[in-house]
């Protein structure tokens, strides 16, 4: 077991900065590479390490590929890290097809992606302390190093996002300690717990394997010397401008419910899975591991979705499935469990369960909003022209199978959990998939009569994204002082 190093790691990883409610992302690119090094090895960038006070400001730091070719480190090293990182988030059809990123959604439209940058400089600080410490890091050295390509702004963070909705309920625990080690198979349960590794390069995760991660040639004292591994202790980074249109969200469902407040609150909540105080809709208290009071709930007793429906927002981001159904033993089932292709008999008859076991497919959020709020009764009876929205970021080993594997096959997919003709009823963007339609939501009901929502509008709109690596600490002096 390979004991996680804090001082290695940048501190967004274990900590999310949530405290330090200002943030300003910056997409830079490289002016001057002598003065970006002298800039990037004095940067004052945080550290995951425990400190005696709590900062009042925090500095983080991620690269795209181009950036990092930018800092002049070889192709043959560049050529280790992910593919879908080198590539690029929409640089592929095949990719934005997967996930969701047609129509309105085409990187064709997006205001920015990681190609037009080099670097995601990540600050944060404390309410009204934003603007000196963004004074502080962009000093002269800073403006001779970096040309600014986009600011992305965000709103003080209130742990709501736009539509309304507490936020951020739902993370994993990563389990730091390694308390629980990683198996391949047999955990019929559901857990909160991670294994380090579905977060961060250079530890197993939770398939009991270390995650690809890029190698050096030089010793720059990083962990597992017999490799120099340049990825230890680092993580990818994805980051996504989702656009909400919060009028428009409202004011259909005000519109599919009369007009009736107390309608309308319930169907928001039976498309999201919670009400707007983060109460989930289910009530069956689980003592799970690494879960918080709010948290603490599986779908097991609502396997055919009569209290949180099947296509409910937080019943796909989550599932909430072990490996194996109780009671269901074997190499053969947990291989169908594990791949998403079981059958449970207790499901309604002839739909199958094409949800995988959860634990190989979670991920840690650390996103921001932006734009001003605006309460449900305004987006009702006013609406607005002002832009609102999401800076959804994620951090995982690996790209594939953790954000586009749920971005693709549960969120995107029309097929989830055995429905038929309805994606994510959030981030869907409601075009057809193979020439099926995606724009339903049912809510299921104890009666076996269905409640079927058609032709929901898109309430949210991709306007750029990108796939980042934020390295560890002496990754970051190697590239500053090293690759040449």
């Amino acid at each position: 077991m390979t004991k996680v190093d804090f001082d290695d790691m940048q501190g967004l990883v274990r900590f999310g900065h949530g405290r330090l409610v200002e943030a300003e992302f910056l997409l830079l690119k490289v002016a001057d590479r002598n003065a970006a090094r002298a800039w990037l090895f004095d940067a004052p960038i945080a550290s995951a390490a425990t400190q005696s006070t709590l900062p009042d400001s925090a500095l983080q730091i991620a690269f795209s590929a181009e950036g990092l070719r930018a800092f002049d480190l070889s192709d043959d090293i560049v050529a280790q890290f992910s593919q879908p990182f080198l590539s690029g988030m929409g640089a592929e059809n095949s990719r934005s097809r997967r996930l969701g990123d047609t129509g309105t959604n085409d990187p064709e439209g997006w205001r920015w992606k990681e190609a037009d940058a080099h670097i995601l400089l990540m600050l944060y600080g404390e309410r009204d302390g934003l603007e000196a410490f963004r004074a502080s890091i962009k000093d002269a050295r800073f403006h001779k190093a970096f040309e600014t390509v986009q600011s992305l702004q965000t709103q003080p963070n209130s742990g709501v996002e736009p539509f309304g909705f507490a936020d951020g309920i739902s993370e994993p625990k990563i389990d730091w300690e390694q308390s629980r080690p990683p198996s391949k198979h047999g955990r019929e349960t559901y857990s909160n717990l991670i294994a380090p590794g579905e977060v961060i390069l250079g530890h197993p995760n939770e398939y009991d394997e270390i995650s690809p991660s890029p190698s050096v040639e030089t010793d720059g004292g990083f962990e597992n010397a017999d490799r120099h591994d340049l990825g230890a202790n680092g993580t990818y980074l994805v980051l996504r401008q989702l656009q909400q249109d919060v009028p428009g969200f409202w004011q259909f469902l005000d519109l599919a419910t009369e007009g009736d407040a107390e309608r309308r609150e319930n169907l928001a909540a039976k498309m999201v899975g919670r009400h707007r105080d983060g109460t989930p809709l289910m009530n069956n208290r689980c003592d799970i591991s690494g879960g918080r009071p709010a948290n603490n709930f599986t779908y097991d007793d609502d396997i055919n979705g009569v209290v949180c429906p099947l296509g409910a927002h937080i019943r796909r981001a989550n599932p909430r499935t072990g490996d194996i159904p109780p009671g269901n033993n074997g190499i053969l089932r947990w291989l169908l469990s594990t791949l998403g292709f079981r059958r449970r008999p207790d499901k309604l008859p002839g739909r199958h369960d094409l949800v995988a076991s959860t634990r190989f497919h979670r991920l840690v959020r650390r996103g921001r909003a932006y734009g001003p709020q605006l309460s449900p009764e305004e987006a009702i009876s006013k609406g607005s022209d002002e832009e609102r929205g999401l800076f959804f970021i994620c951090l995982c080993a690996d790209i594939v199978r953790q954000f586009e594997f749920v971005q693709n096959a549960w969120m995107a997919s029309g097929r989830f959990d055995g429905l038929t003709g309805e994606a994510d009823p959030l981030l869907g963007n409601r075009a057809p998939i193979g020439g099926a339609a995606t724009g339903g939501f049912t809510i299921q009901t104890a009666r076996g009569v269905p409640e079927h929502h058609a032709n929901l509008p898109q309430f949210v709109t991709v306007k750029g994204g990108g796939y980042f690596f934020m390295p560890g600490l002496k990754a970051l002096r190697y590239i500053a002082t090293t690759a040449s």
